[in-house]
Order: C-alpha cells, then sequence, then structure tokens
C-alpha cells in the first residue's frame, strides 16, 4: 500500500511518528508522511527519519522513496520520527502558491501564453513562457490583482479532483480553479508582498521570476 500522504492532509504538519514499511540499503518508505517529494517543479523538503539527514525524497507512482544518510540501521516495522525544515517548507508554500496565482492571472489576462517550465524552490519561484515582447509589460496588472487577492484574504481550497489516481486541485472562489499537487496555504493573505523580476531567456522566450518581499 503507497504511503499515505499527510503534507496534503495538513501541510503545516512539522514533525510524524510514523513506521518504516521497507527498507533497501540507505532507502526507505514510509507508512505515512509529512515530507514532500520533488514533483511538478516543486523542490523536496528537507528533514530528518530518527536524527538522520534525508538526502533525498523521490517520487515514483504513488510512492516516495527516502535516502539516507549512511549507517542508519532502520528495519522494517520500526517506529520513527520524521521531522522537517519548517523554515523552508513554508517558503515554498508561499513562493509555489505565488507561482501559481502569477500563471492564473497571466492566464487570464494575457491570452493564455504557452507555459514552457516552472520551478519552485525555497528562495524563488519562476515561469517560463512563449511570449514575443518584454514580459515586464505585464508587470503593472499582475502587481495590481496580486495585492487585491492578498487584501482580500480569501480561502484556498484544496482537494482530490480523483483520490483513488492521487490528482488534486486548488481553488480560490470566485477567481478560479487549477489541477496541482503541490503543498499550499491555507489564506492568500500568507502570501505578504511579493516581487516579480524579468529574466530573458533567448528570443520569445521570456522568465517571470518571483520572490518574498
Amino acid at each position: 500500500m503507497p504511503v499515505r500522504k499527510i503534507f496534503w492532509e495538513d501541510p503545516y504538519q512539522t514533525e510524524l511518528t510514523t513506521r518504516i514499511t521497507g527498507v533497501s540499503d540507505t532507502v526507505v518508505t514510509l507508512q505515512e508522511t509529512i515530507a514532500y517529494a520533488f514533483s511538478g517543479g516543486q523542490q523536496s523538503d528537507d528533514g530528518t527519519i530518527n536524527g538522520f539527514k534525508i538526502v533525498k525524497a523521490q517520487k515514483s507512482g504513488k510512492e516516495i522513496f527516502y535516502t539516507l544518510e549512511e549507517g542508519h540501521h532502520l528495519k522494517p516495522g520500526d517506529t520513527v520520527l520524521l521531522k522537517i525544515d519548517w523554515e523552508k517548507r513554508y517558503k515554498i508554500m508561499k513562493l509555489h502558491f505565488a507561482a501559481e496565482i502569477v500563471l492564473e492571472l497571466v492566464n487570464q489576462h494575457f491570452g493564455r501564453p504557452q507555459k514552457i517550465g516552472a520551478n519552485i524552490t525555497s528562495e524563488k519561484s519562476r515561469i517560463d513562457f512563449i511570449w514575443p515582447n518584454n514580459i515586464s509589460e505585464m508587470f503593472p496588472v499582475l502587481d495590481e490583482k496580486i495585492r487585491e487577492i492578498i487584501r482580500a484574504d480569501k480561502d484556498i481550497i484544496s482537494a482530490f479532483s480523483n483520490e483513488e489516481e492521487e490528482r488534486r486541485y486548488w481553488r480560490i472562489d470566485g477567481f478560479g480553479q487549477v489541477p496541482c499537487g503541490g503543498t499550499h496555504i491555507r489564506k492568500t493573505g500568507e502570501l505578504g508582498a511579493l516581487q516579480l523580476k524579468r529574466n530573458r531567456q533567448g528570443k520569445d522566450k521570456e522568465r517571470i521570476e518571483i520572490y518574498l518581499a
């Protein structure tokens, strides 16, 4: 049975007591988890399992495989304490949702240009587009709409569209609904202030970088 992903049920949970379900050298699997593994452009969480650093978290199908430091001596059935780096997680959650908001606003106001890439870390998020002009020309509209959404402090609903296949979405009533399997904040007001920057990637390739201000 695949790992139960508590980071979807409560993305604010930072510690979890769970059990080891499988061990292969330094790689372990868990009964439940709060540690997100890289997917959809979102960076993996940092954390520890019984004090051993998670070196890598890799999603495969519905399972997540955690590579630990050497010498953990864990075995299937062991009860363990999983902790995540909350400061990093919360920054990622905010920057992830900031990117989602920016993308939805671009689609709503600028004709749904082709998205060709995205990445979310704890330092910044970015979205790449095919766009023939200087994409910073969008920023006055984007900045205004982002401030409106943040000031409104709207609820962000995250749920399954298909639980068996682990397909999820987020929704803000009156704004939009978007498929997404990442970790999300609960209220738009948590974003605080954002800063947008343009980064040209080549002919007709434009990048919007998003920072927490």
